[in-house]
């Protein structure tokens, strides 16, 4: 689904759709198009729709369990461009602040502001829910993500150096951002 025409702006973004097949479909070729192109998402290229599958049904399984809400941002043509996760925290002292995963911006894309109207999106849908005060996400270091999600408002609030291995020898920070709400 690799998009280079210019994009019909703005995009629609939207909480919680109805996953229907076509819906699925498009989440999962945004999934492999971001992970294909270098992006953190949980795999390291060259990845297939049937190795991200799996993670995917994950995650809609938790969605259908009401633990986990999905943000979809669609172009001037219906496309799903970008996509993120919120997960609530099960965790009884720490239910007053959910996870973003899985946050996603088709690479053609990347650059024009779309992530940023996405984490605006991804922050007006956690407000939206009564007793969330913030959010928290994790990125992988060494790629830039600390200071796109700074510029978002969020802030580095732990590190965890080399806890990512992308590779033999290619260790990678974990890092903790946090964005409050209220």
């Amino acid at each position: 689904m690799t998009i280079t025409a210019p994009l019909p702006l703005p995009l629609t973004f939207s909480v919680d759709p109805v996953v229907d097949p076509a819906l699925h479909a498009q989440v999962l070729d945004l999934w492999v198009e971001v992970s294909n192109a270098g992006g953190a998402v949980g795999f390291v290229p060259p990845v297939s729709h049937e190795v991200v599958r799996p993670e995917l049904l994950k995650h809609l399984v938790a969605m259908a369990e009401g633990r986990t809400r999905l943000v979809v941002g669609r172009d001037g043509d219906g496309r799903v461009v970008a996509t993120a996760f919120l997960a609530a925290n099960a965790h009884g002292l720490m239910k007053h602040w959910l996870w973003a995963y899985t946050v996603m911006v088709a690479p053609g894309l990347q650059g024009r502001g779309v992530g940023r109207d996405l984490m605006a999106a991804v922050a007006d849908a956690a407000r939206a829910i009564e007793g969330i005060d913030a959010i928290r996400l994790g990125c992988r270091g060494g790629l830039g993500l600390e200071r796109f999600y700074a510029s978002c408002g969020y802030h580095e609030v732990g590190r965890v150096p080399g806890a990512i291995r992308v590779a033999p020898g290619d260790d990678r920070d974990d890092v903790t951002m946090l964005l409050r709400l209220r």
